[in-house]
């Protein structure tokens, strides 16, 4: 198929009134004396786009050969290595692409695709010529250490590289710390430990100092595993890469524990947590059902996202109700939060509460008159909503003498972080590393690697960086959780219509300031060109 080609440039804190004497001491550690400075807005990205038959519109990633076209190809290694002699395609067709949408309607276009990951037959490394560095960066996830050793195990087995180095501590370790030889032997055993071996931090980027190390130590190959932030991040290195004209690649592979990047299937280590967060819940369980109106009160993970806290009350089946950042809640009143948890606790005699992070913290906010503070990767720094409300469900029962509780709370945040992947992680982990590093050798570059609907695709980075994966509560998901625990949505009609317009996509999303390229695509000329000059 013939496709034409687009390219475009796209209040000082207040004092905080008495709570319980943990709650100050929260406090107290988030309260510094002012906001913390705005962000700058990045400028929008440059996006490679190319347009098809019936509505097709890819949207390409950044080869180097775009910067450099001089640029030699050579045979892909791979069909002489005997472990591929038995693989009926070697390499992935360069027509392939990966449709971003799966679920159409017969009149519907074909919509936007990416390109498909995997093996191409020419390469535009030579093995002997290449040095690769690897960097994680952000919050710790379990299957780090797994992409860490694929990566390293794939460069060396299959194109046969020699020349692996570890940054270490994230983002300032390539111009703070020496870079660390890494082999097979060297992580061999890694995947079974949970964190970095590499270490990480959080902020801290210098792209014009990053740049000039790459630059000084040879590197031509980066693979930045971490969040939206980190890949903000290798967005800004590829462009100063491509600005001085170098022949590196710079891949990354999103990491989030919370599962909230734009478009992939899911992030890796995301099972893990949902398995480990079992274990507390599990422990709440017996904990409430062993006291006289016991409440078991579980924190889990999700500062904007509440995709572990759905997915593991779904697995869990004990839980009484489940709190999410996406979905409002109220205390008090008719319909509230705490009218449900004693009419629960009168009909059960006990109760499971899972609330992730990032649930109700508007309303913390508006009790302790709290502002807005932000850590180092400008991530807003959250309160403890576990705790928080426990005192609220505390405070409730206090005035009523005749109705006593037993609360427990169980807070194991950052354990289901620090373990080791288990297996579904690790093959997934596996499939990240090897797709990444194939499309790094193909001279594909500015990229992060997922799957979308299944399949392994190279997404470009502004892709990913420019909104969060959340969950949709007016989808029949958040519809099972609420059916499992038999709890209200706590949202009322104007609510769920508000929810209902910020969940709605632009119909054509992808062309700031030309709306047409997806409309104007979708019937083709005899050529195969677009019939109405999208180009």
């Amino acid at each position: 198929m013939e496709a034409a080609t687009v390219v475009v440039a796209p209040a000082p804190v207040a004092t905080t009134p008495p709570l319980q004497h943990k709650l100050l001491e929260l406090e107290s550690s988030f309260a510094p004396a002012a906001k913390s400075s705005p962000v700058k807005k990045a400028k929008p990205a440059k996006k490679k786009l190319a347009g098809g038959c019936g509505g097709y519109v890819l949207e390409d990633v950044p080869h180097l050969t775009d910067y450099l076209p001089e640029l030699k190809s050579y045979p892909n290694p791979l069909q002489d290595n005997p472990a591929y002699s038995v693989v009926k395609q070697y390499f992935v067709n360069p027509d392939d692409t990966v449709a971003k949408k799966i679920v159409v309607h017969k009149s519907s276009a074909r919509g936007t695709h990416f390109r498909r990951a995997g093996p191409r037959q020419r390469v535009y490394f030579q093995p002997g010529e290449v040095t690769a560095a690897i960097v994680t960066c952000g919050g710790l996830c379990p299957g780090l250490n797994t992409v860490i050793r694929e990566l390293v195990c794939g460069l060396h087995d299959m194109y046969g590289l020699t020349s692996v180095f570890g940054i270490e501590g994230g983002y300032k370790g390539f111009y703070a710390r020496n870079t660390v030889e890494l082999t097979p032997r060297s992580v061999n055993d890694i995947h079974k430990r949970g964190g970095t071996v590499l270490g990480t931090s959080r902020g801290g980027q210098d792209t014009a100092k990053i740049v000039d190390s790459i630059q000084d130590r040879g590197i031509n190959q980066v693979y930045i595993i971490g969040g939206d932030g980190t890949q903000k991040g290798a967005a800004s290195i590829h462009e100063e890469v491509q600005r001085r004209g170098l022949k590196c690649a710079v891949v990354g592979v999103p990491k989030t524990i919370d599962n909230d990047i734009a478009v992939i299937d899911k992030s890796f280590g995301f099972d893990t947590a949902v398995e480990e967060a079992q274990r507390a819940i599990n422990a709440a369980h017996v904990e409430a059902e062993s006291a006289e109106n016991g409440i078991g009160v579980v924190k889990l993970m999700g500062r904007n996202s509440g995709f572990i806290a759905m997915y593991a009350t779904l697995a869990s089946r004990d839980v009484d109700c489940c709190l999410i950042p996406e979905s409002p809640f109220y205390l008090d009143g008719k319909g509230g939060f705490l009218e449900f948890v004693e009419k629960r606790l009168r009909d059960n005699g006990h109760m499971v509460i899972v609330v992730a992070e990032g649930a109700g913290q508007d309303l913390i906010a508006k009790s302790m008159n709290f502002a807005d503070i932000h850590d180092a990767s400008g991530n807003k720094l959250l309160l403890d909503v576990g705790l928080w409300l426990s005192h609220k469900i505390k405070e409730h029962f206090k005035r009523k003498p005749n109705f006593p509780i037993t609360l427990k709370y169980i807070d194991p945040t950052y354990m289901i972080r620090a373990v080791p992947s288990n297996a579904s992680d690790n093959v997934y982990c596996t499939l990240l590393a090897h797709s990444a590093l194939h499309g790094a050798m193909a001279g594909y570059t500015g990229f992060t690697v997922a799957p979308v609907n299944g399949r392994h695709a190279y997404i470009p980075f502004y892709r990913i960086t420019e909104k969060q994966n959340k969950v949709v509560i007016t989808d029949r998901m958040w519809a099972r959780v609420l059916c499992s625990t038999n709890q209200p949505c706590f949202l009322s009609q104007e609510d769920v219509e508000k929810v209902g317009q910020d969940e709605e996509e632009p119909l054509v999303p992808l062309v700031e300031g030309e709306d047409s390229l997806l409309v104007k695509s979708a019937s083709c000329n005899g050529n195969g060109h677009l019939c109405n000059g999208a180009a």
